[in-house]
C-alpha cells in the first residue's frame, strides 16, 4: 500500500481523504494557496505545500506547481478530490507519464465520460438511453439559437467540461436561448477555461438520480445504487439521498446495469457517477458521467457500509475489488444537505467573510439515527470570494426515509453560524413540506414551491409560544443576573411576574414564575400555563430547552431590545417588556424603509465584471447595467425601472461590499 499520498485540492474534500487515509496508515501531503494558509486541511494533514495565489488559475490548477509537490514531498500518489484538476486528463496522463500514481481512472475514461459530447457518444454505442440534443460542436449563437428552435423548447444548454451548475441554462425560447447560450460560455472559459457548449432537450417533471459505479484495473465493476438529487437550485444539488424515494427494484437494476455497461465501454477504472434524467413514468435517459469522487458520495457509504476513498486508493494501487455484486445491499436511508454561505433572503446571494462562530451537532447518535459532518472550515475562519460557497455537508442516516428526515431537522436545529449568513433556514423549511416528506421531488422542486424566492418560514402559534417562553426565561435570568453585584445578591426583591411578549406589533401578556434552569409561563388571554426547563446560560447561542415534554433547539442571541431567535426557517425578534413599555410601544409609529428606487446596489460581495452603463444614458426595465462575480458565479444585475444613468460609482475589475452603490439613476 501507498505510504505517502498528495491531495491536491483543498477544503472539506481534502479533510476528508485525509480522515481515511489516515486510518489506512497512509501520511498525507495536501497543497495550499495563499487564502488556505492555516486551514483546517493544512493542519490535518502530516505535510503541507504552498504553491500560490488565491485564484485557482495561480494555485490549485497549476499543473506544474502539483507535480512539483509531489517530487518534494516524495508523494506516491494524488487524490484529486472535486473539482479543480479531478477529470482533467491531460493532468491525469502528465501524473503517468511522470510515474506518479493518479488516485482515479486512466485518462482514457476521463477524456471520453469527462467531455460531455463525447460521453453521449459512448453511451449511445453501448446501448445506454439518451435524451434528444445535439452533440456537435455549435460556432455562434446565431447557431445555437436554430439549433434549440429545431430541438423544440425547453432546452438544456450546457458546457461540455461542466460541472457544479457552472456553465449551464435552460432555455425556453429563442430570446432565453441567445442569452444563455452567451451566459453559458462566458461562464465556461472563465471556470473551466473551455468554451464548448451542447444543447438537448429539457425533460419536463425530471427527477435527477445517479449510479455510483466502483471498477478496478481488472475488469471488476460494480453498482452501489442510486442517489437521488432532485432538490437543485441553479442546477446546483442541495439535498441528496439514497436510495431514492421512486424507484422500483426493476428500475434500480435496469440503470445500474446500464452504468456498469457504460463504464466497461471505457474501461472505467475508479469510483464514478453516470447521471440520468427519470421522467414520471420512471424512463430514465443519460446525462452524464462524473468521473471522480462526488460532493454526495457518503450517502452511498452510509447505506452501503463502503467507505468510497478507500475504494479509490485501494484500486489505485492495483488491488481487485473485493466486493462483488451480489454483496451491496441497502441498509436504511441517508439524507445529505449541502450548508452554504449564502443568503437565501436575498435570492442565495454568496456570503463572504469570517465565521465568528461555527457550531455542528455532535456526530454519533442522535434522536432515532446518526449525523455525520463533513467539512473543511472551523470557527474563526474565514469564507472566501475565490473557492465554492459551502461550509459544511450535514448527513444523516436513520432505519428509514422518515427517520433520517427527523434527525436531520433535529440536526439543523443544533446547528449555529454567526458572522456570515447561511442558507439553513432554507434546507429546515423544506424538510417541512409535506411534498418533500412524501418524495414527490423534481428538479423543478423549488422553483415550484418557491415562485417568489425564500422568504423565511410563517411563525405557527405553537412555535411562537415556545419562542416567548424561551425569551421570558433568557429576560428573567438576565434580569437576575443584573441585581448581582461581586457575586453577590442584593437584598432580595420580589421579581416582577407581568410581561408582555411583543412579536412584530402582536403583544402577548404574559406571567412568569422563575428559578434558574427552569420556569412556568403563562398565556394570560388563553389562561393556559407551561413548564420550561434548561441549561442556557447568556453567551450560549443555542438555548436547548424542553418544554412542554418537547425538545427544542433554538439560536438565541441578544438585540439591542429583546432577543432574536431562530428555529429551522423562522426568525423572530421577541421583545419582553413591562406593560408600561408595552403601551410606548404600541404608540410608537412604523419605521419607514429608505427609498432606494433610483440606486442600483450590488446584491452580494464580489468582483464587477463589466459595467454596461454610462453617465447620461437611458435604461430601459430589465436591462443589463453590471455583472458581478463571486465564488465562480456571474450574476447580471439588471434596471428594475426605466431611467437616465446620473452616476456610475464602479469599474470592471473593483471589489464591491454588499449593498454598495454601484449605479445612481437621476
Amino acid at each position: 500500500m501507498f505510504s505517502k499520498i498528495l491531495i491536491a485540492n483543498r477544503g472539506e474534500i481534502a479533510c476528508r481523504v485525509i480522515k481515511t487515509a489516515r486510518r489506512m496508515g497512509i501520511k498525507t501531503v495536501v497543497v495550499y494557496s495563499d487564502a488556505d494558509a492555516g486551514s483546517m486541511a493544512v493542519e490535518m494533514a502530516d505535510e503541507a505545500i504552498h504553491i500560490g495565489g488565491s485564484p485557482a488559475a495561480q494555485s490549485y490548477l497549476v499543473q506544474d506547481k502539483i507535480v512539483a509537490a509531489v517530487r518534494q514531498s516524495g508523494a506516491e500518489a494524488v487524490h484529486p478530490g472535486f473539482g479543480f484538476l479531478s477529470e482533467n486528463a491531460g493532468f491525469a496522463k502528465r501524473l503517468q507519464d511522470e510515474k506518479i500514481v493518479f488516485i482515479g481512472p486512466n485518462p482514457h475514461a476521463i477524456e471520453a465520460m469527462g467531455d460531455k459530447i463525447t460521453s453521449k457518444k459512448f453511451a449511445a454505442e453501448a446501448g445506454v438511453s439518451t435524451v434528444p440534443g445535439h452533440m456537435g460542436l455549435i460556432a455562434d449563437t446565431k447557431e445555437a439559437v436554430k439549433i434549440a428552435d429545431s430541438i423544440g423548447y425547453p432546452v438544456m444548454i450546457k458546457a461540455s467540461a461542466g460541472g457544479g451548475g457552472k456553465g449551464l441554462r435552460i432555455a425556453f425560447n429563442s430570446a432565453e436561448a441567445r442569452e444563455g447560450f452567451e451566459g453559458a460560455r462566458a461562464e465556461a472559459i472563465s471556470s473551466f477555461g473551455d468554451d464548448r457548449i451542447f444543447i438537448e432537450k429539457f425533460v419536463d417533471q425530471p427527477r435527477h438520480i445517479e449510479i455510483q459505479v466502483l471498477g478496478d484495473k481488472h475488469g471488476n465493476i460494480v453498482y452501489l445504487n442510486e442517489r437521488e438529487c432532485s432538490i437543485q437550485r441553479r442546477n446546483q444539488k442541495v439535498f441528496e439521498e439514497a436510495p431514492s424515494p421512486f424507484l422500483t427494484p426493476e428500475t434500480r437494476k435496469a440503470m445500474g446495469e446500464q452504468a456498469v455497461a457504460l463504464a466497461k465501454a471505457v474501461q472505467y477504472d475508479s469510483a464514478g457517477t453516470v447521471e440520468f434524467i427519470v421522467d414520471g413514468q420512471r424512463n430514465f435517459y443519460f446525462l452524464e458521467m462524473n468521473t471522480r469522487l462526488q460532493v454526495e458520495h457518503p450517502v452511498t457509504e452510509l447505506i452501503t457500509g463502503y467507505d468510497l476513498v478507500e475504494q479509490m486508493i485501494r484500486v489505485a494501487y492495483g488491488e481487485k475489488l473485493a466486493i462483488k455484486q451480489k454483496d451491496v445491499k441497502i441498509n436504511g436511508w441517508a439524507l445529505e444537505s449541502r450548508i452554504y454561505a449564502e443568503d437565501p433572503y436575498r435570492g442565495f446571494l454568496p456570503s463572504i467573510g469570517r465565521l465568528k462562530r461555527m457550531r455542528f451537532p455532535v456526530e454519533g447518535k442522535l434522536a432515532e439515527g446518526t449525523v455525520r459532518i463533513d467539512t473543511g472550515v472551523r470557527e474563526g475562519d474565514e469564507i472566501s470570494m475565490f473557492y465554492d460557497p459551502m461550509i459544511a455537508k450535514l448527513i444523516t442516516h436513520g432505519k428509514d426515509r422518515d427517520a433520517a428526515i427527523a434527525t436531520h431537522v433535529k440536526a439543523l436545529e443544533r446547528l449555529e453560524v454567526k458572522g456570515i449568513q447561511d442558507n439553513s433556514p432554507f434546507l429546515a423549511a423544506v424538510l417541512d413540506q409535506k411534498r418533500f416528506q412524501s418524495g414527490k421531488i423534481t428538479t423543478g422542486y423549488i422553483k415550484e414551491e418557491f415562485p417568489d424566492g425564500f422568504h423565511g418560514a410563517d411563525i405557527s402559534p405553537e412555535v411562537e409560544r415556545v419562542f416567548i417562553a424561551a425569551a421570558a426565561y433568557a429576560n428573567a435570568l438576565l434580569n437576575r443576573r443584573a441585581q448581582m453585584t461581586s457575586g453577590r445578591a442584593e437584598p432580595a426583591k420580589t421579581p416582577r411576574a407581568d410581561w408582555v411578549a411583543i412579536v412584530g406589533r402582536k403583544q402577548t401578556p404574559i406571567t412568569v414564575k422563575f428559578q434558574t434552569g427552569e420556569a412556568e409561563i403563562t398565556f394570560t388571554d388563553e389562561g393556559e400555563t407551561h413548564a420550561l426547563t434548561t441549561m442556557w446560560r447568556p453567551g450560549f447561542g443555542l438555548m436547548e430547552i424542553v418544554f412542554d415534554n418537547q425538545t427544542y433547539a433554538l439560536s438565541l442571541a441578544q438585540a439591542e431590545e429583546g432577543f432574536i431567535i431562530r428555529r429551522l426557517g423562522v426568525e423572530s425578534h421577541v421583545k419582553i417588556c413591562t406593560p408600561f413599555q408595552a403601551i410606548l410601544h404600541s404608540n410608537l409609529p412604523e419605521k419607514e424603509k429608505p427609498d432606494t428606487s433610483k440606486l442600483i446596489m450590488s446584491p452580494m460581495p464580489g468582483l464587477v465584471v463589466s459595467v454596461a452603463v454610462v453617465a447620461g444614458q437611458e435604461v430601459k426595465t430589465g436591462e443589463a447595467v453590471c455583472i458581478v462575480e463571486a465564488m465562480k458565479m456571474q450574476n447580471i444585475i439588471r434596471a428594475e425601472a426605466d431611467g437616465v444613468v446620473k452616476a456610475v460609482n464602479a469599474a470592471a475589475g473593483a471589489s464591491v461590499a454588499a449593498d454598495e452603490v454601484l449605479v445612481e439613476f437621476a
